[in-house]
């Protein structure tokens, strides 16, 4: 079996357990959360202790904007993805945005945030809501894929979520199992347009925990119909497929942890999170090892293409994106 785990840890240092449990060649990232981050000096020094054992891992955060962002003081206050598109400059201010984002994720020695938010407002999904750029697909992909290109120009590899969009399920997939009852071509004429135009642009797909009971019984996460032969097949996309956090209650169809990750990766993703809950991981972990799973080749692509260090802040660069998206009143 081919695939990786990706899972967190308590604090705002390594203890000897997470150290341990690092060093196991299963465990493919870590993901940091707000309990981890005190301040970018803090993260930084984190995260070459982390490399300092495993230099290979990948480090992610949560770094859309709006409300969902776990790095916060002594970083930019980035705006929700909504508040883009009444601009008349709106895809300069994008591309500014997600330049400005990669930037000060990589300055901590992180080498990526899972962005951006593909899923479209339907204004029917809470968990979605502000963090969708638009209702319109062509209008989601077109800011979406100015918010890539400043990600790419920063050196940040790019992750769409959540395939093939949770906007239309009302339920939240954090503590419930959605539903979208619509059909497949409805669902391609919508919500799948912004992850069809820009499946060149990206380097990495995040599907939903979402049921589409008229495409597969299972979550789209755990669906080879989806993941294989639409996205891989139909959509054409040769990237990296991570799991959603597999510890959230719309991945708890498959089962327990062990057998959740293994239902993941043998759908087609290529990386496994289960997060918040040390017990699970573990459990996901041991079905690893006795699976001898072996990392996915593909998940190098994602690797920071920046250095890091606390500098970029004197850059002209980081000061005109600071100043263009304050003038259009996006940040303070």
């Amino acid at each position: 079996m081919q695939g990786s785990l990706m899972l967190d840890i308590a604090g705002t240092w390594l203890t000897p357990e997470d150290r341990h449990v690092l060093r196991q060649p299963e465990v493919g990232g870590l993901i940091l959360f707000a309990r981890n981050i005190e301040h970018p000096r803090q993260v930084l020094d984190l995260c070459r202790a982390i490399r300092a054992i495993r230099p290979d891992l990948l480090l992610a955060v949560d770094q859309e904007g709006g409300r969902v962002q776990r790095l916060r003081r002594g970083f930019v206050r980035l705006p929700a993805m909504a508040s883009f598109a009444e601009h008349p400059h709106a895809e300069a201010l994008a591309r500014a945005c997600g330049w400005l984002m990669a930037t000060e994720v990589l300055a901590v020695g992180l080498d990526l945030s899972f962005a951006p938010v593909l899923d479209l407002n339907h204004q029917r999904s809470a968990v979605i809501g502000t963090r969708a750029f638009a209702a319109d697909p062509a209008r989601a992909a077109q800011l979406a894929g100015a918010f890539i290109d400043g990600m790419h120009a920063a050196g940040m590899a790019a992750t769409g979520k959540h395939f093939p969009g949770h906007g239309y399920a009302e339920a939240d997939s954090h503590v419930a199992i959605p539903q979208d009852e619509r059909s497949l071509p409805a669902i391609r004429e919508h919500d799948m347009q912004p992850f069809a135009r820009l499946s060149s642009k990206l380097d990495a797909v995040m599907p939903a925990h979402v049921i589409f009971p008229q495409v597969d019984a299972q979550p789209a996460g755990f669906s080879r119909r989806w993941l294989q032969e639409i996205l891989r097949g139909e959509l054409g996309f040769a990237g990296v497929i991570f799991s959603d956090d597999l510890s959230m209650a719309g991945a708890h169809v498959a089962g327990d942890a062990g057998a959740r990750i293994l239902a993941a990766l043998g759908a087609g993703c290529d990386m496994g999170l289960v997060c918040n809950d040390r017990a699970a991981a573990e459990l996901a972990l041991c079905a690893l090892q006795q699976a001898g799973a072996r990392p996915a080749p593909t998940l190098a692509r994602m690797r920071r293409r920046a250095a890091d260090g606390l500098d970029h802040k004197q850059r002209p660069q980081w000061l005109a994106a600071v100043r263009l998206l304050r003038d259009a009143n996006l940040i303070d």
